[in-house]
């Protein structure tokens, strides 16, 4: 059942979303060639609760991480581990935050140093997936048309999508109705209304959209071995309409920095 939610909730679930946002934007200015994903998320935790929240994922299903760290093949639900990120690796680092009961989940790839031109592409394309997808996210379509843009937007780079997991409603639970896949047929699944809110995100892979579970019984990786990416936003329909309440631009204006620097 499809919890819609109040305007006031949205706010809520907008505050979440944004000390995700701002997480992220922090973790962005440490990430370099020698860092380790489990600094990253000691780091991460530290931030979170510094803003009167707890971290989403720690505890969640058992997780034992405020982050979930995906390098290079790994596609989603990485542990964090001691192995230091290379040049030339990319991380999708997924943060959730639970703040006055309602959780913010909120993802972003990252390239670490320079990345070679084809994974470059696969990291553009997802991110344009993931908003063409929302652009679909209005009232009176159905959850099929998010779906199916996405989808159709990566197979024709020639890119495989994942099946195997999805995103979802996002309230007072991680997890709410309605599924929200990245593949799919248009005029399918549930209608949009205003007061959905859904996590999108596009689970997308270099090569076969086929996975394989690592023995950890976390890490989703290709079954190739070629590089996914994966980013996603937290969306609310409000007065017929998407409205993003996470944003990259903590991220965007801490990349710029290191540039610079």
């Amino acid at each position: 059942m499809i919890h819609y939610k109040s305007p006031e909730e949205i706010e809520l679930i907008r505050e979440s979303a944004l000390l995700v946002s701002k997480t992220l934007g922090m973790l962005a200015a440490e990430i370099q060639p020698g860092v380790t994903p489990l600094h990253l998320d000691q780091r991460a935790e530290e931030f979170i609760r510094d803003h009167d929240a707890d971290p989403g994922f720690l505890g969640l299903y058992g997780c034992p991480s405020t982050l979930l760290t995906s390098v290079n093949e790994q596609i989603v639900h990485g542990l964090p581990n001691n192995r230091p990120l290379e040049e030339g690796d990319i991380v999708s680092i997924d943060c959730g935050a639970k703040k006055n009961g309602y959780y913010g989940d909120h993802a972003y790839t990252f390239s670490i140093g320079e990345i070679s031109p084809e994974v470059e592409k696969l990291l553009d394309v997802t991110l344009q997936c993931l908003y063409k997808g929302i652009e679909q996210a209005h009232k009176g379509n159905r959850i099929g048309d998010i779906s199916y843009a996405i989808q159709q937007h990566a197979e024709q780079h020639g890119y495989g999508v994942v099946r195997e997991l999805v995103g979802h409603g996002l309230g007072k639970k991680m997890h709410e109705s309605p599924e929200v896949p990245n593949y799919g047929k248009r005029g399918k699944g549930s209608k949009i209304k205003d007061g959905l809110v859904i996590a999108i995100e596009p689970m997308i892979n270099l090569g076969t959209r086929r996975v394989k579970q690592l023995s950890d019984g976390w890490t989703i990786v290709t079954a190739d071995g070629a590089p996914a990416a994966h980013f996603e936003h937290d969306v609310a329909i409000v007065d017929g309409k998407p409205e993003i309440l996470s944003t990259f631009e903590y991220i965007e204006e801490a990349l710029a920095k290191k540039m610079v620097s």
